[in-house]
């Protein structure tokens, strides 16, 4: 099948990654190995807050009924805040790797030119632990942010969701979860590039077989570490896989975006066009060229300047930031 033709800006972005980060695509056999690689280029939270004007705690809430204590960690502006906008923080990784510090270079960012305060969910890893594990870990951690809003200096009802990947993933699932237990007021949810279907059998899944960052073999990889002998069968509830509920109705506003060359790209974005036909909110981006996680690995390219520009677009209306 041909596969849609990557930005010439993004190339060497892409080499890097397939090179320097990602060692070999991931699959079931070598999951623990690509973690440790992962784990050894994610930057300890001291080294990356440096000299900026941020403050951070890492805190222990409660987890889910029967389960380990959930590790959050809190960033805020060091001069304090009131009444700010806040941002629950899950981060990617395929459900198998990666820990609440990747990425977190992003949410220093939002904390220092925006005010908000971020809060960073580090959740149960698969397959040790498969679903509903993580999912579980993430909701009890936005229930004590939200419950624990006025002393976090944040507003309770500006309060979003995102994740990447499997971030994404989870972030859409938390939202579902909150709808139905009359849990948090979710402002919004950001969706990048959400693994949201764990059937893997879209034309784009199969357009990026072994092509590109989080090829259908990865895809398949990580929902079969979180699903196990479940996955692709009818028996998946939608906290598993949002792409598998059959009501989008009453969820709170969804920014989704990913590029054309992404495996994931057809089903995300049924999710969006569903979310619509149920008469709620969703604003895609689907950014032409661009791969999966592009903007993080080639963040000077136009394309990936653009893709940020319109997130934080899409906050301020969300947040009134």
């Amino acid at each position: 099948m041909t596969t849609v033709p990557f930005d010439p800006e993004l190339l060497a972005g892409l080499a890097f990654f397939q090179r320097e980060i990602e060692g070999t695509p991931l699959r079931t056999g070598n999951i623990h190995a690509s973690r440790a690689r992962f784990a050894a280029l994610t930057a300890p939270i001291e080294a990356v807050v440096g000299d900026a004007p941020v403050a951070f705690e890492h805190v222990s809430v409660p987890g889910p009924a029967g389960a380990p204590d959930v590790a959050l960690t809190v960033i805020r502006p060091a001069a304090g805040t009131s009444g700010a906008a806040g941002v629950y923080n899950i981060h990617g990784g395929g459900t198998v790797l990666g820990n609440r510090f990747f990425g977190v270079g992003e949410l220093i960012d939002l904390v220092v030119r925006h005010g908000v305060v971020a809060v960073t969910v580090e959740y149960r890893l698969a397959p040790e632990d498969p679903y509903p594990a993580g999912v579980e870990d993430c909701y009890a951690g936005l229930v004590w942010m939200a419950g624990h809003a006025a002393e976090l200096g944040i507003d309770p009802a500006r309060i979003v969701v995102q994740g990447a990947s499997a971030g994404g993933l989870l972030s859409a699932a938390v939202s579902l979860l909150a709808r139905d237990r009359s849990g948090p007021a979710i402002a919004g949810q950001i969706l990048v590039s959400p693994m949201l279907d764990d059937r893997n059998d879209a034309p784009s899944t199969h357009q990026f077989d072994d092509v590109g960052v989080w090829d259908r073999g990865a895809n398949h990889a990580g929902w079969t570490a979180y699903l196990g002998d479940a996955r692709g069968s009818a028996d998946v509830p939608a906290y598993a896989a949002p792409a598998r509920a059959t009501d989008l109705s009453g969820l709170p506003p969804a920014f989704i975006e990913l590029g054309a060359c992404e495996a994931l790209r057809d089903e995300d974005i049924s999710y969006a066009s569903r979310i619509w036909a149920a008469g709620g909110q969703a604003e895609l981006h689907i950014w032409q060229g661009a791969f999966h996680g592009s903007n993080g690995i080639a963040p000077g390219a136009e394309v990936s300047r653009a893709t940020d520009a319109a997130r934080l677009s899409w906050m301020r209306r969300i947040l009134a930031l």
